[in-house]
C-alpha cells in the first residue's frame, strides 16, 4: 500500500491553524497527530517546512467545454490546471454541445471523466421547460443536482416557462443550481445601447446591459420561489450587492435550503477594470461596480454567502477579440483562483481559516459530498501544500489552461501551490504534472 508522510505542516482546517503531521495510507488520511515519527517502510515523506496544508478545493461551478465545445477547452487540460491551482474536485455545468439534458448525455460526460480528469469530477444535469421527466431520474447519490438557467442562457436550456419552473422547484429533492439573470431587461438595455452604438459597445457598458436590476429581479422570484415550494436552491455567481441581502447568516449552513455563493472575478475586478481588460472580464453575470464588490466581501464575511467558486469558462483569444454584440462571456479561473484568494489573505481581507471553510469546507456540507472537504482521519487524501512565501508571476509559458491566457496574466502572487494530492495520489508537485492516476467521480451522501 502507498504511504505519504507530510511532517511539518501548518495544518488549516475547521477553524484552527495547528502544526500537524498527516500520514495517508492508500486513498485515505490515516492518522493526523502533533507529531508522527513511526511509519512503516516505503513510505514517501514530504517536508511541509511550516508551509500550509489544506483540504484541496471543490469547485462547484465550471465550465470544461466538452463535448462539443473542446476547441476552447477539454476535461484533460482544465484538470490539470485544475490540480495545479490546488483544486482537487470540480462539479461542471451542463451547457456543453449537446446541452446535458438527458441521464444518456450525462452519463457520457462522467465516462470522459473517467478517462481523463486529474481531479474528482460530478456535472449536472440541465434543466428545460420540457425534461421534467428526465430530471426525475437523477440519482442523487451520484450526481451533484440541476442546474437551472432563469432568464439567460448562453444555450438552449433558458426555463422561461414558469409553471414549468414550479413543477421542477416541488417535484425535486435535488439540489437546484441556479443562474439568475432576467431576459426581458437584459434585452431592453442591450437594444438601448445598440441604438446608439451599434455592435461596438465600449465593453465598459457590459455591467449596464446585464444590470444590477436584471440580476435582482431574477435571483428575488427564485428565492420567492424556492420558499413557497421548499426547494433547495444554491444561487451561482452573486454579483451585486443588492442580492446578497436575499440570504441569511441566521441559521447553519447545513439547515439552508437556500444557498448562493461569489466567485472569484467578482471578489477581485470591477468596472474600473473594464478599460485595461476588455473583453477578458467579460462574464455573465457582469463584473460591477466597486459598492458592489464590496457588498459581496461583506456577505461572504458575515456568511449570507456560503461559497467561493470560480466559474471557470474558456473561450480561445480570437473568440474574446471581437466587437461586444460577439464577444462570448466567461473565462479561464481554476488555476489562479487559490493563489488570488491566498492575495487577499495577505492584504487582510480574509483570514486563511475562512478562506478554507468557503472553498473546501462549505461547497462539501453544501453537496453533502461524501468524505471529502475536509482533513479528517477517514476521509479521502485531497491535499493541498500551499507556500505563502513564493511568489509567481502569470504568464503565457506557465498557463496551464488550452485556450492559453487568464485574466491575471502579468500580475504577481506571493503565493504558490507546491503539491496536489487527489485520492493519496500525487499529481502536481512545484510545477511538475504526473498523470498516472486519475480522479474519481465524487458520491453525495444524500
Amino acid at each position: 500500500m502507498k504511504r505519504v508522510l507530510i511532517k511539518n505542516a501548518r495544518l488549516v482546517n475547521e477553524g484552527s491553524v495547528e502544526k500537524r503531521d498527516v500520514l495517508v495510507e492508500g486513498d485515505i488520511i490515516k492518522q493526523i497527530s502533533d507529531r508522527i515519527d513511526t511509519m512503516p517502510p516505503n513510505t514517501m515523506i514530504i517536508d511541509a517546512k511550516n508551509r500550509y496544508l489544506m483540504p484541496g478545493v471543490i469547485d462547484d461551478q465550471v465550465h470544461f467545454r466538452e463535448p462539443g465545445l473542446t476547441h476552447k477547452a477539454d476535461i484533460g487540460s482544465e484538470s490539470r490546471a485544475a490540480v495545479a491551482g490546488g483544486i482537487t474536485s470540480f462539479i461542471e455545468m451542463p451547457n456543453t454541445v449537446p446541452n446535458a439534458t438527458t441521464q444518456k448525455l450525462l452519463e457520457e460526460k462522467f465516462k470522459i471523466a473517467q478517462k481523463v480528469s486529474l481531479a474528482n469530477y460530478s456535472f449536472m444535469i440541465g434543466g428545460t421547460n420540457d425534461n421534467l421527466e428526465e430530471l426525475l431520474k437523477t440519482d442523487g447519490r451520484k450526481v451533484a443536482g440541476i442546474k437551472l438557467f432563469l432568464g439567460s442562457s448562453t444555450g438552449n436550456m433558458l426555463v422561461d416557462d414558469e409553471e414549468a419552473l414550479e413543477k421542477i422547484f416541488s417535484s425535486t429533492d435535488l439540489l437546484i443550481a441556479l443562474h439568475c439573470e432576467d431576459e426581458t431587461t437584459i434585452k431592453n438595455n442591450l437594444d438601448k445601447q445598440k441604438s446608439v452604438y451599434g455592435d461596438d459597445i465600449p465593453m465598459e457598458m457590459h455591467p449596464v446591459i446585464r444590470s444590477e436590476e436584471a440580476c435582482y429581479l431574477s435571483s428575488s422570484k427564485a428565492v420567492e420561489l424556492a420558499k413557497k415550494t421548499g426547494a433547495r436552491i444554491h444561487v451561482f455567481h452573486l454579483s451585486t450587492a443588492k442580492e446578497t441581502h436575499l440570504f441569511t447568516n441566521k441559521i447553519p449552513l447545513k439547515e439552508k435550503r437556500i444557498t448562493s455563493e461569489v466567485c472569484i472575478h467578482h471578489l477581485t475586478f470591477d468596472d474600473r477594470d473594464y478599460e485595461e481588460k476588455g473583453s477578458l472580464i467579460k462574464w455573465n453575470p457582469a463584473v460591477k461596480s466597486q459598492k458592489d464588490k464590496a457588498g459581496l466581501w461583506k456577505a461572504l464575511l458575515d456568511d449570507r454567502i456560503d461559497v467561493i467558486a470560480t466559474d471557470h469558462a474558456p473561450h480561445t483569444l480570437e473568440e474574446k477579440d471581437q466587437v461586444y454584440t460577439k464577444a462570448p462571456s466567461g473565462g479561464p479561473l481554476v488555476q489562479h483562483a487559490l493563489v488570488v484568494m491566498m492575495e487577499a489573505v495577505k492584504n487582510g481581507k480574509i483570514t486563511v481559516e475562512k478562506m478554507v471553510q468557503k472553498m473546501c469546507h462549505n461547497p462539501a456540507i453544501l453537496f453533502r459530498i461524501e468524505k471529502r472537504g475536509f482533513v479528517r482521519e477517514g476521509y479521502y487524501a485531497d491535499l493541498v501544500i500551499v507556500d505563502p512565501n513564493v511568489p509567481q508571476t502569470v504568464s503565457s509559458d506557465n498557463i496551464l489552461y488550452k485556450c492559453g491566457w487568464s485574466p491575471f496574466e502579468g500580475q504577481s502572487f506571493t503565493s504558490s501551490v507546491t503539491h496536489t494530492f487527489v485520492n493519496g495520489n500525487l499529481v502536481y508537485k512545484e510545477g511538475v504534472l504526473y498523470g498516472d492516476e486519475k480522479g474519481r467521480r465524487l458520491l453525495f451522501n444524500r
